[in-house]
This record gives C-alpha cells, sequence and structure tokens, in this order.
C-alpha cells in the first residue's frame, strides 16, 4: 500500500482519527494521534514533529526533537479504538536530514537487513518468533522505602482449588507444570484465545494454532506465520497489542514477563529464523538434519555470540528467573535435531526444503522484537562470513546429563548484569555495517544498568524477609 493507497483505505473504512505508532528502546508501543482531515501525501514526505525527550532511552531535551516517518504499507483499522481511527506504524528520523534516528529499533533491523544485502549472503530473513504469555485475573504490585510486595491471581491457578470465592469452587485448575493442553473445561481460556486469533485475522496476520501452555493458571500461545524481519516485528508488536486488549475486554490482564511464578514454567519467545535468496532457502543441504553448510555456519555464530545476544533476547532481570534448569529454558550452548533441551534446535520439519529452518530457544518475549531479530541476525551472519562452525551436534537430553557432563558444556549468563559485561566486551560484531551503533550499545548498557539492575539489587525483597529477619 502507498501513501494515497493507504489515505483511500481510510476514508473507505470512515477512518475520523490517524494513530502513529512507534517503538520505544526498551520495545513498548507508543502513540499519538491527529484528526483524519490533518493526514495528506505530505504527512508521508515530511513526517510528523514530535518530542521525544521523555520516550525511554532516547536522547533528552537537548536533542528532543523528532520526526515520525509512518509506513503506508502499515496501514489498518485499530480494532481497539472506539472512533474508527486509522495505524500507521512509524520510523523515527531526525528533523533536519529525515535520517534514520540510531536509537530506533525498526531503524535498526532495517539496517541489519541492507548490512545482509550488502554482503551478497541473502537477501530475505525469515523469522518466526513464538511469544508465551499469561493471562491473570487480577495483579497488584507496590514498591516503598518501608514496604514491598506483589500479587497475581488466576481462577486457573492450582493454589485456588480450595477458594471459596467463587461460590461453588468446580477445581479443572491445571497442576504445576501440567496445563500442555489440556481439553475443556481445564482449559477455560480457549475462547478467549479464540477472540485473540480473529482479531489478528482482520488485521491480517495469519494464525496457525492456539493452545493452553505448561504453566498453570493461564500460561498460553498463539502461533502465527513466519515472515521477513521488519513484518514480523511489526507483527509481533501488533500480536502484544491484542492479546493485551483482547483480554481487557473481559476484565483479564495479560504479562510477557518470563517469569511471573515462582516453582512452574515461565515464558519464552522461540525464534525460527532462516536465510533465502531468489526465492531459494539457503538453510536447506545435505548436512546434519538437512541442513546446509550456511545454516551450520549460522548456527555456530548464534552459539559463539548468545552471551552477548542475551543483553538483548533475554534484556530483562526476570529473565533469569526463567533461564534456570528444571523448567525445559534451554540455558546450554548445544545445537540438536528435534532436541527440545538445546538452546538451537532444528525442527523436524520433513522432506520440504522451505521448511528447513532452526530454532533458538534461549529468547523470552520481554525482548524488543526488532533488537532480537537485528541482533541474531547479525550473530548468524558473523557465522557464515567467518565460517564458524558449531562443532558436533549434541542428541542428548541435556537436562538430564550427569552435573559433571553437563558442565562441560557452555552456558549462557547467568544474569542481566553478566550478560551485558559479554556485550560491552565482545559486541562489536553488532556494529559492522553500522548496524547497532556505538551509542545504542552503550545507552542500552547504561539504562539497563541504571534503570533496572541496580534498582532490584538495592531493595530488600521478601523472602530475604524469610530467610534473615530473625538472624
Amino acid at each position: 500500500m502507498k501513501a494515497q493507497e493507504a489515505i483511500n483505505f481510510a476514508k473507505e473504512k470512515g477512518a475520523k482519527m490517524v494513530d502513529f505508532k512507534f517503538c520505544d528502546m526498551v520495545g513498548t508501543w507508543q502513540h499519538l494521534t491527529i484528526p483524519m482531515g490533518e493526514l495528506s501525501l505530505e504527512t508521508f514526505e515530511q513526517g510528523v514533529a514530535f518530542d521525544g525527550s521523555s520516550i525511554r532511552g532516547w536522547k533528552g531535551i537537548e536533542e528532543s526533537d523528532m520526526v515520525l516517518l509512518p509506513d503506508p504499507a502499515t496501514a489498518k483499522i485499530d480494532p481497539f479504538m472506539q472512533v474508527p481511527t486509522l495505524s500507521l506504524i512509524c520510523d523515527v528520523a531526525l528533523p533536519e536530514t529525515l535520517e534514520a534516528y540510531d536509537r530506533d529499533p525498526r531503524q535498526v533491523v532495517k539496517k541489519a537487513l541492507a548490512y545482509m544485502q550488502s554482503t551478497g549472503v541473502a537477501d530475505t530473513a525469515f523469522f518466526g518468533p513464538e511469544a508465551e504469555f499469561f493471562v491473570f485475573d487480577d495483579v497488584r504490585y507496590e514498591q516503598t522505602n518501608n514496604s514491598g510486595f506483589y500479587m497475581v491471581d488466576s481462577s486457573e491457578g492450582t493454589w485456588n482449588t480450595g477458594r471459596d470465592e467463587e461460590g461453588r469452587n468446580l477445581g479443572y485448575k491445571p497442576r504445576h507444570k501440567e496445563g500442555y493442553f489440556p481439553a475443556l473445561p481445564t482449559d477455560s481460556m480457549h475462547d478467549l484465545r479464540t477472540e485473540m486469533c480473529l482479531e489478528l485475522d482482520r488485521l491480517g496476520m495469519t494464525v496457525e494454532r492456539h493452545h493452553h501452555e505448561v504453566a498453570s493458571a493461564g500460561q498460553m500461545e498463539i502461533n502465527f506465520r513466519f515472515d521477513s524481519a521488519v513484518n514480523m516485528g511489526d507483527k509481533m508488536q501488533w500480536f502484544k497489542y491484542v492479546v493485551k486488549n483482547v483480554a481487557r475486554r473481559h476484565g483479564k490482564t495479560v504479562t510477557f514477563m518470563p517469569k511471573p511464578l515462582f516453582g512452574d514454567n515461565g515464558s519464552g519467545m522461540h525464534l525460527h529464523m532462516s536465510l533465502w535468496k531468489n526465492g531459494q532457502n539457503l538453510f536447506a543441504g545435505n548436512k546434519y538434519a538437512g541442513l546446509s553448510e550456511m545454516a551450520l555456519y549460522y548456527i555456530g555464530g548464534i552459539l559463539k555470540h548468545a552471551p552477548a545476544l542475551c543483553a538483548f533476547i533475554n534484556p530483562t532481570t526476570n529473565s533469569y528467573k526463567r533461564l534456570v534448569p528444571g523448567y525445559e529454558a534451554p540455558i546450554k550452548l548445544a545445537y540438536s535435531f528435534k532436541n527440545r533441551s538445546a538452546a538451537v534446535r532444528i525442527p523436524n520439519s520433513g522432506p520440504n526444503p522451505k521448511a528447513k529452518r532452526i530454532e533458538f530457544r534461549t529468547p523470552d518475549p520481554s525482548a524488543n522484537i526488532y533488537l532480537a531479530e537485528a541482533a541474531a541476525l547479525m550473530a548468524g551472519l558473523d557465522g557464515i562470513i567467518n565460517k564458524i562452525h558449531p562443532g558436533d551436534a549434541l542428541d542428548k537430553d541435556i537436562y538430564g546429563l550427569p552435573p559433571q557432563e553437563a558442565a562441560k558444556i557452555p552456558s549462557i549468563p547467568a544474569s542481566l548484569e553478566e550478560s551485558l559485561a559479554e556485550l560491552q566486551k565482545n559486541g562489536g560484531f553488532l556494529m559492522k555495517g553500522d548496524v547497532f551503533t556505538q551509542d545504542l550499545i552503550d545507552t542500552w548498557i547504561g539504562y539497563k544498568t541504571d534503570r533496572e539492575i541496580r534498582p532490584v539489587q538495592q531493595r530488600p525483597v521478601p523472602y530475604e524477609f524469610h530467610l534473615y529477619y530473625d538472624i
């Protein structure tokens, strides 16, 4: 869809307002809205000026003037706004030149694709993220200088089998780690997920399946079809927007926190990837598990750079509460065919070469999808360009290995602080082609350290009172 087509589309749908959506550095959509009468062809060419000084991770008031450049190909009618509203996803640019703002995540993934194409390796990168999430009925949290607590609740929570507030408690609450694929009535949120899927379908996203996930208390998964990098980044932003707003319609709340519950599985965002050129899947071949040599080198790059990648694919302190033994989260840097205990898995996709891909299982849905895609692509390209072979595959259940054998397999970092240190020390591969700038990496490390790591480290948590109050 081009600019005039987007304007015509809006008029045909009776749009009264136009919503400009853009992604902050952390990964959350922000927006501003104008009347439909203010939208013109010049809007797409010259953009809409705004003050970016309060956007997380962006420059302060001394360099606050920014421009939103709407992408007409992203035109959709927002399904949740009361007044018919055209939605446009935007790139962020500098006002003087309309050049890409180097802290705009959507621009970063575009630069990664341009770098890939400049190398001649491939012309298209396909991504298929699988973002799990929890649906809760209630969430409360507070932090003051003399108190702190959180509490989430769900009618499906296994801890509510004895609750009498429901009037008659009917049971059917999945036990911890037993929530995978139960039929109704245990899966009480089937209709809610179906409604989410129908909204995604109306937005042009091809849903492939939905189901209850492993954890108790409403852990869910909805899969939609893979797409090229920028399109998939936009679709993932719509995905989060849709599931949150459909849940809100029904008085429920959604979180993409990797580990909101202690003692049960967390939420991952397994990232399926493949490179293509001239309509051919470059990952299909006659090597291990039906992969090409290029695909093996791509895996080599992912495994080599995974400790630094974690700063972007597992970007919260909460991420590392998921990445612990015992909860199906892949923490060992190995690859394997079909095997879900390895960080990189080659799905058994059958004989069709178009379906051949790799699945990186370490990422989680707290990641900024644009930065996660760009970082993973840069790691894989580095593996291809430098012929980084991943070594022998590990066709074993890594979770079941004896401790002394498991200790020989490299692991991901144990904390966000360690991941940021790896990024600072070994993040040079991201800056090839000026894809990630030094300014962006420094800003990311500084923001995560000052706004997340240090505040978490400096505050007592409830379990410390359990451990230490009577010392």
